[in-house]
């Protein structure tokens, strides 16, 4: 695939961002031959996918990607119970900084919904921006597990207004970045139709490469701290199990999507299985965090019948 053009990449899977891009290549689903001079002057959405889940028809109204909508809904009760439990761990380390990391998650996902089931209708003039500001929140996400991943090192007092206006000012720089990179992108498909060809160097390069690059420093850190400074083989595990999760979702949704959907008569694509894998990568997060300060509390933390929180200064 050439950076500069996502066609190889959209016609396999269907992304948000591929309604979007145009290109000269592109491909004739009745017979599966690719055009690589075509011309998508007057064409109002993006490149098409070989093969993408079935849409539903229901009370006139027309949804998108049915089965990945279950699985982000689903997400959505996760991450909730997944905060609640942050805050029932009034001590630990990163507690404000993991919890901020997992409402943006939980952002993200409502923002996916709005994109995948067709609430912005592809070629629609709002699209490009939820798609924008889709890709700007995942970026945000990325860059907030940046600064998330030192705190096992005690470079600064975690839950402190300095800590947290660290993590808050670089998803912001992440969100501005990536939403940025996306929406210049889109901007000759929205202002000029005539465009045959968008070059996405730059947005591949934001979105892909950066993010990736934070995502690896991020997993090397974890590493680091489950091995040299809480010397928990456990915490090991549920990093390679995360890693692992992480990993088979992209395959799954930039490599074997066509013959996923396919296989089941367009019923899912590699969407569904992507997001189920992320689901699964985030409980991993959760369970990694949580391992790692277990044994950080000083004293116990316990809430009496009348709702106010004790405090008790002797070691359990």
């Amino acid at each position: 695939m050439g950076v500069s053009n996502f066609a190889s990449v959209c016609s396999k899977t269907p992304l948000p961002l591929c309604s979007i891009l145009k290109s000269s290549t592109h491909l004739i689903l009745s017979n599966s031959t690719l055009i690589h001079d075509f011309d998508p002057k007057h064409l109002n959405v993006g490149i098409l996918p070989r093969c993408y889940a079935r849409s539903v028809d229901l009370a006139n109204t027309v949804i998108f990607g049915v089965g990945n909508a279950f699985i982000n809904i689903g997400a959505l009760g996760v991450i909730l119970i997944i905060i609640y439990n942050i805050r029932q761990k009034y001590t630990a380390i990163g507690r404000s900084e993991y919890q901020y990391f997992f409402q943006l998650t939980l952002l993200l996902i409502i923002f996916t919904l709005v994109v995948d089931c067709g609430v912005s209708p592809p070629g629609s003039g709002s699209y490009p921006y939820f798609v924008a500001i889709q890709i700007g929140l995942a970026g945000s996400c990325c860059w907030t597990l940046l600064i998330n991943g030192f705190l096992g090192f005690n470079l600064w007092e975690d839950g402190t207004m300095k800590s947290m206006l660290l993590v808050r000012g670089f998803s912001a720089l992440g969100f501005i970045a990536n939403f940025l990179a996306s929406i210049l992108t889109f901007k000759s498909w929205i202002e000029d139709h005539g465009v045959a060809n968008i070059n996405t160097t730059g947005m591949f390069v934001v979105v892909y490469v950066v993010n990736c690059i934070i995502l690896f420093i991020y997993t090397i850190c974890q590493l680091l701290v489950s091995l040299f400074i809480v010397r928990n083989f456990w915490v090991t595990s549920a990093i390679a199990l995360g890693v692992f999760f992480f990993v088979m979702g992209q395959i799954c949704v930039y490599a074997l999507s066509t013959q996923i959907c396919e296989g089941v008569k367009h019923y899912i694509d590699g969407l569904f299985f992507g997001s189920l894998c992320n689901v699964f990568t985030l409980m991993m997060l959760y369970k990694i965090w949580d391992m790692t300060t277990d044994d950080d509390l000083e004293f116990s933390v316990s809430v009496n019948k009348d709702g106010n929180v004790v405090y008790d200064n002797s070691f359990r």
